[in-house]
């Protein structure tokens, strides 16, 4: 098996991991407190993500005092786009959240063009606006008029982006691990603070196991992403993270009975094609240098 091989099927695990930790999430959200379960979920994968640091020894912070503010923001934009994302998980159909997600490329790649001066040639402006229409399609209006829902979705896109922005900010002295696990304590710690005003619900054995496989999912899904980086060419490797829609597609169906409408499908092509296109590009340009 080839490194680019290897690294592929990791990116395709990694998706899978995180997908299932989505749809983990909205079953468990029928019968938990939104911020219930965001403390609970956060709890032990906090403790998992600490013994994995440790185990590592990826937990020293010995990285220049700007670094530690660029934490302190990521965590602030994670928190914004956990809450905002998974209240939208809580109303929309996986499939269609997950298309809204495959954006993130196309914004990252703008955000770097407008904030970092990063030089985006006409091909991937033209890819970056046919991305948005996509997006449009998919979180459109429907019979009932604009869901407030589908603009939560669209707030998750634009805080995941400043949070990867803010990463590309970073040196390359701080450990992921720190900032990995700076940010899961973080959001334990602000939904068990919210959830003591919303009040906790009674947790069965079975929504107690969903939570934590909900956790594991999660700490797989981050495992993997990091193996993804240390294997096989980048450019080859990325276009496959848009399996993720491929798994919330079958996930939705299987699990929630979902399906997108064609309208949604043609929203999600356009925005996965896109990506891909400006991947593509991406890779180009820097063979080229």
């Amino acid at each position: 098996m080839t490194p680019n091989v290897r690294g592929a099927l990791l990116m395709v695990a990694s998706m899978a991991a995180f997908t299932i930790n989505d749809a983990l999430v909205k079953l468990v959200g029928q019968s938990i407190p939104l911020f219930q379960l965001v403390a609970m979920r956060g709890a032990l994968a906090t403790v998992l993500v600490f013994i994995l640091a440790r185990h590592l020894g990826a937990l020293h912070i010995e990285f220049p005092r700007h670094d530690r503010w660029l934490i302190i923001f990521r965590c602030v934009a994670e928190l914004v786009a956990t809450f905002f994302f998974l209240t939208a998980l809580m109303h929309m159909p996986l499939a269609n959240v997950t298309a809204v997600l495959q954006a993130l490329p196309l914004t990252v790649t703008l955000g770097a063009a407008l904030f970092f001066g990063e030089v985006i040639g006409w091909r991937r402006i033209a890819a970056i606006t046919l991305g948005f229409v996509g997006m449009l399609l998919i979180v459109r209006p429907g019979p009932e008029g604009f869901s407030i829902y589908a603009i939560y979705a669209l707030v998750a896109v634009a805080s995941v982006t400043v949070r990867d922005l803010i990463t590309r900010r970073m040196s390359a002295e701080v450990p992921s691990m720190v900032v990995t696990l700076a940010t899961s304590l973080s959001i334990t710690l602000a939904a068990t603070a919210a959830s003591l005003i919303e009040g906790w619900a009674p947790v069965s054995t079975s929504s107690g196991a969903m939570v934590a496989g909900a956790a594991v999912f999660v700490l797989m899904g981050y495992l993997f992403s990091v193996m993804v980086m240390r294997v096989g060419e980048i450019g080859f490797v990325a276009p496959f993270r848009y399996s993720s829609l491929i798994w919330a597609l079958g996930l939705g169906w299987a699990v929630f009975g979902d399906w997108p409408d064609a309208i949604t499908m043609l929203g999600a092509v356009l925005v996965v094609g896109a990506g891909m296109f400006t991947l593509f590009r991406e890779r180009s340009r820097h063979a080229d240098e």
